[in-house]
């Protein structure tokens, strides 16, 4: 979900995970898919239902491109 509503915990939305997802790109700048999915799955409780939404929503705000040889998510910064 990309809106949390008041009845959401906070540690288990889109937005969360995004922020994990991103705070890792940005320090590596380029993580392999499996090893993203690993630490999302280790930090947000249900990670693994809430990677690819999560991965979408970077996609399409432009901060992420997937490297289909390397099977790896890069981070794209913006100016």
């Amino acid at each position: 979900m990309i809106k949390p509503s008041k009845h959401d915990h906070p540690d288990k939305t889109v937005i969360y995970t995004s922020f994990i997802m991103l705070k890792e790109l940005r320090k590596k700048r380029v993580v392999s898919y499996s090893d993203l999915y690993q630490l999302i799955k280790s930090k947000v409780t249900s990670g693994e239902f809430l990677f690819m939404p999560s991965l979408n929503f970077l996609f399409l705000l432009g901060l992420i491109e997937y490297r289909v040889k390397t099977d790896s998510i890069e981070y794209i910064e913006k100016n």
